[in-house]
């Protein structure tokens, strides 16, 4: 995939096909005291550079490491291809080959706290410019129970409505103002059903994990919870009024109102699909699912729009960030700090930034890279007003969304979230395949699997 966002939307995605969520081990973690340190310079290893099949990023990733050690004489950067993989991470731990400044998905800084596999860097982080600008809850995912630091953002999402702007006008929608509930979702999604010929109101997820993922966005959109603290331990928290709630839009939009068409067992792929064909009206997104629906399935940036998660009482927040080895020297912390900031969080370099996507002819106006939304208060509005003079998509399809982002609670995904969500994919299949599914009984079901998955949360 060439372009940033399909590359973020698979990176998700591979970690949403993993047979499991991060499981590692507490074997040594890297090699932080044998790498050179001479001529009073620091050596540092990253992850985080994209493949040769992915150029346009590729050639920003290269021309930035460039330019910071030009600034920065005194380090060095040794940069490696590669994300978090969780199908590997595990192994490159024991085997000690875990880089100094490393790749992670919002799921994992708890686990990897929790077995001392990053350093901390809460003193060290009280120098980096701007940290008092990051959203505080994207923070708060890389700290411990005591607060102590683990690692710094670099990059959210959360959970919208991506709607189609022709389909929501030729059935007399406004498509600048979209539904905020789940019931102006249903009446919407009856309308543009209406128009024939195939078109669907609204898809959702059921397979391959990505049903259980998107039940926990409508679980999270109303209130509620997958899973709950009681006491020290995890327990499912979905066998209720909320749960019962959600699965009951499923089952009147596909099967009362027929707003969701026949054909069911969906995956992102073939939702996608819909949407880049004209054949679907609204489907639970981020926003890089646009881009996506550009490059790979034929749609126009301007045919889309992305409003807040309907309900408004939470969202499913995702993310990425950079942690750092726990072995590595305070010298390398102080220079793996000064890389993350200055790559990723650094306000001084918005406006350049954001001209290489211009150049590379890369899609600017959209709520993620180059303008991830993790900033609060004046370095979020600098950084919008920047968005907006460079913007080449319809920046204003997507402010629906932007408006909502710091009004919606976030919560990320529950522990040990790909075994919870493969018990979930039953209960979204049989709702949406069943006519005469028992809710309750679904629900009483999946919750004694996710808390036979929880019991192994440690």
């Amino acid at each position: 995939m060439s372009s940033p966002w399909s590359r973020t939307a698979a990176r998700r995605m591979l970690c949403l096909l993993a047979a499991g969520s991060l499981a590692v081990t507490a074997a040594a973690c890297g090699d932080g005291d044998t790498a050179a340190q001479t001529g009073g310079k620091v050596k540092i290893t990253v992850t985080g550079q994209p493949p040769t099949s992915q150029p346009f990023e590729r050639s920003v990733f290269d021309a930035d490491v460039k330019e910071f050690e030009a600034a920065h004489p005194n380090i060095d950067i040794e940069p490696h291809e590669g994300f978090m993989d969780p199908k590997t991470f595990s192994a490159k731990l024991a085997g000690g080959q875990l880089e100094d400044v490393y790749y992670v998905y919002f799921t994992d800084p708890a686990q990897i706290i929790a077995r001392h596999q990053a350093a901390d860097i809460t003193e060290a982080a009280k120098s980096v410019p701007h940290i008092n600008d990051i959203k505080p809850e994207l923070l708060d995912n890389f700290r411990d129970a005591n607060g102590k630091l683990y690692g710094l953002p670099t990059m959210n999402y959360t959970m919208g409505l991506l709607y189609s702007r022709p389909l929501f006008q030729k059935a007399g929608l406004d498509p600048d103002k979209p539904p905020q509930t789940w019931d102006e979702v249903r009446e919407a999604a009856k309308k543009i059903s209406a128009l024939g010929n195939g078109v669907v109101g609204y898809a959702d997820y059921s397979k391959n994990n990505q049903g259980g993922w998107h039940l926990t966005g409508w679980l999270y959109s109303m209130g509620g919870d997958i899973a709950r603290k009681d006491g020290d331990k995890w327990v499912a928290g979905f066998a209720n009024e909320k749960g019962k709630q959600a699965l009951q839009y499923l089952h009147d939009m596909r099967w009362t109102d027929n707003s969701m068409g026949a054909k069911q067992l969906l995956e992102a792929q073939d939702v996608q699909r819909m949407m880049g064909a004209g054949q679907l009206g609204m489907y639970m997104a981020a926003p890089d699912n646009v881009p996506v629906l550009v490059k790979q399935f034929n749609g126009k940036y301007e045919d889309y729009g992305i409003a807040g998660m309907p309900g408004g009482q939470g969202t499913l927040l995702g993310g990425e960030g950079y942690m750092v080895n726990p072995k590595a020297s305070p010298e390398k912390i102080k220079a793996g700090l000064e890389w993350i900031q200055w790559k990723y969080l650094n306000p001084d370099r918005f406006e350049k930034h954001i001209q290489q996507y211009v150049d590379g002819k890369q899609p600017v106006g959209l709520p993620a890279e180059p303008t991830p939304d993790v900033w609060t208060g004046a370095v979020r509005e600098q950084q919008l007003t920047l968005k907006a003079k460079y913007a080449n998509v319809p920046a204003k399809n997507f402010q629906s969304y932007v408006d909502t982002t710091s009004k919606i609670k976030g919560s990320i995904e529950p522990p040990n979230a790909q075994q919870i969500y493969a018990a979930l994919d039953s209960v979204m299949q049989a709702v949406l395949t069943d006519q005469n599914a028992n809710l309750d009984q679904q629900l009483s079901s999946a919750s004694s699997k996710v808390n036979s998955v929880l019991a192994q949360v440690k």
